[in-house]
């Protein structure tokens, strides 16, 4: 039986190849994701640590007291130490902004930075700046501003005397030798100090003569601080691929349905030679034996040319990065991995194979009497499927009522996510599993519903849905995995679309604007916002406001709410700024807000025991106004105002009319845009003391690409699970298309044309992507809507109805094309030799 079975597996290597299409891919992508993980973590060992090389010991730890400044001289004085660079970072205020002052050798083998204009600064007051920071502050070598930093209070100068490229340019950076550092922000401890061992020197000589030196400070090799910045970084992207796991495992096991399709096809293309078996005496326990074996040789050659392939693209790709400028490690040889997924793959091969060579072993020994090798497949589910299925259909709806009842409430600061995540995985899972289950129940009405428009276009659309709902069993089988990848990435993609409304709502609140100029408490000089409303070629809008912190809110002679000193409350003009429509509120409606009117956020609305429409006292100082709450926000105010409260009711409060911030937009778009606002407003703040400008539009568009980028990641992830579909569906057809010789054959017989029997089943094959796709996007905006709210972030629930259209063609799409070859192969064969074939 054995021999039997190999041998024919051996005679039709392309039946094989096909059976275990989907395996071998999910061998590929499973080997592949653990090369691209040795890949990325040495790389990042190799490449990303901010100790260089040559750094022998390092002095100085975050779990105690730093270095001082007196440590670091005695740590130059030891014997045998070449070099002792101290590292200290510190913030500096200048007139025009921002600098983050770090302390960098520039020269020699510990500096970090190379010099590409001027000279590296060496005395105090001196720096050098990278070429982002040089545009951004308007600054130039041989420019001298004034700032104050660390321990010095009072401005003093700073001259820029070059320009150095560092490994990262915020648009803030700024270097010094750490003694100009020390000496111009008058510091007395360091971060940590980096040493270098001269020459012919013992390492542990030096580093026992250093500890006498330093007594109480940790001492560390720069192995070890190396070693610990890429460990740091390697964790970092191991938690990553943890991610990337789940959603590998999710595509093994869409694999392992897929096989299990094919496998029932092929034994149904062989019952009459099954039947023979059984007729010359094969016991059905033989038979599985035997079907059971042909699995494992399937799973075991799609396993080895599934890790050869991963292999050879693993060590190419670093190679080809290589040869083009780009530092990629290469992999090591993980052979305990390569023979682990080989062995998974037969398995899980095996474990597929199980139902449908029980299935076929039961075949009778008088079908060996009948004309055709196939038998007709069963329509229907059995009993025991139907109740199990059913029981996962209920705890799936059980476990998602357990998950909205857990749900945060309004206003709940407590709100632990753990447990209602746990039941929305089990929903999500018993779901999946009940498809499985009760799917060929599920194809016919879906079909009816779907498959009507094809059915109004003549016979070729009769004959494509007649087909499909002709095998509902086969159809599921395929179509339940297509469903679970369009679940998956439709879930993403309803849930990076409302992950982005909630963060263009905090950009509208904490950067509204591409440009803030402040007074840090103060005011601002009135020439600064003339000057600023003039620069119309440079700035696109300037909406000034004034913010008063000791806003207190009366009712009656009593004050309301816990704070003592009052509540930060603004007159910033909402209407004039462009993200005011990505701002949402909880309560009432923000153009209620006018004279007399305030708009609340959510903190001082539960602080004070207020709703929209409550009447209030507004009061500053002595004076007060009365007021009516128009609106509640969700959360904090724009600007992390408490009140927004109308500019002539600031007026009634005796607020000084002198503006204390004000916000602006760029005229132009791109970087060259925002360098033209920042000089614009530089030139309006001009030398105006205590007047800082910060670019907020940094910031919201780092936030904007960490959210694409999750986004984007999710959605190449979960397009594993629709890779293996597509596959599934290419091998389903073209086995099918083998199956259905004689049928093919008699269609060209009765006047089918090649074109027209290519076109139906090609569009068979599409029906299996409308069928899953249907069934994926009525799972996926529900538990997408259940997962946002699950995570307690308080995004709105936003269906991107085309990217979702755009995902539902694509699908579609994708699964005809897999359907192409297995239809043009159909078309090319005689209609003679079809009729007279026995498949």
């Amino acid at each position: 039986m054995l021999r039997t079975q190999t041998s024919a597996a051996a005679r039709r290597p392309g039946r094989l190849i096909l059976t275990g299409l989907a395996i071998l891919v999910a061998s590929f992508v499973v080997f592949g994701t653990v090369l691209v993980q040795q890949i990325t973590e040495r790389t990042v060992r190799d490449n990303l640590s901010g100790t260089p090389a040559v750094t022998a010991l390092v002095i100085g730890s975050v779990d105690v007291p730093p270095p001082t400044v007196t440590d670091v001289r005695q740590v130059r004085a030891v014997p045998g130490v070449a070099e002792a660079v101290a590292r200290v970072s510190t913030g500096v205020s200048i007139g025009e902004g921002y600098l983050n002052l770090q302390s960098d050798p520039g020269t020699g083998p510990l500096t970090t930075v190379r010099v590409i204009e001027g000279s590296y600064p060496d005395q105090p007051g001196e720096i050098a700046i990278t070429p982002r920071t040089a545009e951004r502050l308007g600054l130039s070598v041989g420019t001298t501003t004034s700032g104050t930093g660390g321990e010095l209070t009072t401005p003093a100068p700073l001259t820029v005397t070059g320009l150095v490229e560092s490994s990262a340019d915020a648009g803030y950076d700024a270097y010094a030798p750490d003694s100009a550092v020390i000496a111009w922000a008058r510091l007395t401890t360091v971060e940590r100090v980096d040493v270098r061992v001269a020459p012919g020197a013992s390492t542990d000589a030096v580093r026992q003569r250093v500890t006498a030196a330093v007594a109480g400070q940790p001492i560390r090799s720069g192995a070890e601080v190396r070693e610990a910045e890429a460990q740091a970084a390697a964790e970092q992207v191991g938690r990553l691929f943890i991610l990337v796991g789940m959603f590998v495992s999710i595509a093994v096991v869409a694999a392992a349905l897929v096989v299990t399709s094919t496998f029932r096809i092929v034994f149904a293309q062989r019952m009459r030679q099954l039947a023979l078996l059984r007729a010359v005496g094969a016991s059905r326990a033989t038979l599985v034996g035997a079907l059971t074996a042909e699995g494992a040789l399937t799973g075991l050659v799609a396993g080895v040319v599934g890790v050869a392939g991963a292999l050879t693209l693993g060590y190419a790709l670093p190679a080809i990065l290589r040869a083009t400028g780009h530092a990629v490690s290469s992999p090591g040889l993980p052979l305990a991995a390569a023979v682990t997924v080989v062995i998974g793959a037969v398995v899980i091969t095996v474990l597929a194979v199980l139902a449908p060579a029980l299935s076929a072993a039961r075949v009778s020994p008088l079908e060996a009497l009948r004309a055709a090798s196939v038998t007709a497949g069963s329509r229907g589910i059995g009993v025991s499927r139907l109740v199990f299925g059913s029981l996962l259909a209920v705890g799936a709806v059980l476990a998602a009522v357990g998950t909205i009842s857990q749900l945060p409430k309004p206003d709940q600061s407590d709100y632990d996510p753990s447990m209602p995540l746990l039941l929305l995985v089990g929903s999500g899972a018993m779901a999946f599993f009940a498809l499985v289950a009760l799917g060929p129940l599920l194809v016919r009405p879906v079909l009816a519903v779907v498959g009507w428009p094809l059915r109004q276009l003549g016979p070729l659309g009769r004959m494509s849905v007649g087909g499909i709902g002709g095998a509902p069993r086969r159809a599921a089988a395929v179509s339940v995995v297509v469903a679970l990848g369009v679940t998956l990435i439709s879930g993403v993609v309803i849930g990076g679309a409302s992950l982005q409304i909630l963060a263009d709502r905090e950009m509208a609140l904490s950067a509204p604007t591409d440009f803030e100029v402040t007074s840090n408490g103060g005011t601002l000089p009135p020439a600064v916002v003339t000057r600023a409303e003039a620069a119309h070629g440079a700035l696109a809008r300037v909406v000034p406001y004034r913010m008063v912190d000791d806003a207190r809110l009366l009712r009656g002679a009593d004050k309301l709410g816990d704070v003592e000193s009052g509540y930060p409350t603004s007159d910033l003009d909402l209407a004039a700024l462009p993200s005011t429509g990505d701002l949402d509120v909880a309560q009432g409606a923000l153009t209620d807000r006018g004279p007399g009117r305030i708009v609340l956020n959510s903190w001082v609305a539960r602080d004070a025991g207020l709703r929209a429409g409550d009447t209030v006292t507004l009061a500053v100082a002595t004076r007060t106004v009365d007021v009516r709450v128009a609106a509640v926000l969700p959360g904090d105010g724009p600007l992390h105002a408490g009140i927004l409260a109308d500019p002539t009711d600031l007026d009634r409060l005796g607020v000084p009319a002198a503006y204390t911030g004000l916000l602006a937009d760029a005229a132009g778009a791109g970087e060259d845009g925002r360098t033209a606002g920042v000089r614009a407003l530089r030139q309006a703040i001009g030398g105006s003391d205590g007047v800082g400008l910060a670019v907020l539009a940094d910031e919201r568009d780092r936030n904007d690409a960490l959210v694409r980028t999750l986004v984007w990641i999710a959605v190449g992830l979960v397009g594993l699970t629709v890779l293996i579909a597509v596959v599934g569906v290419g091998s389903t057809t073209a086995l099918s298309v083998v199956e259905r010789v004689r049928e093919s054959g008699l269609l060209r017989a009765i006047g089918l044309s090649r074109t027209g029997l290519r076109t139906m089943l090609t569009v068979e094959s599409g029906l299996y992507g409308v069928i899953g796709a249907t069934i994926g996007l009525v799972l996926g905006i529900p538990y997408a809507w259940l997962a946002v709210q699950t995570l307690g972030i308080e995004a709105p629930l936003t269906a991107p109805l085309l990217p979702l259209a755009g995902l539902f063609v694509v699908l579609v799409g994708l699964t005809a094309l897999a359907g192409v070859l297995p239809a043009r192969r159909a078309s090319r064969v005689s209609p003679v030799v079809a009729l007279g074939s026995d498949n």
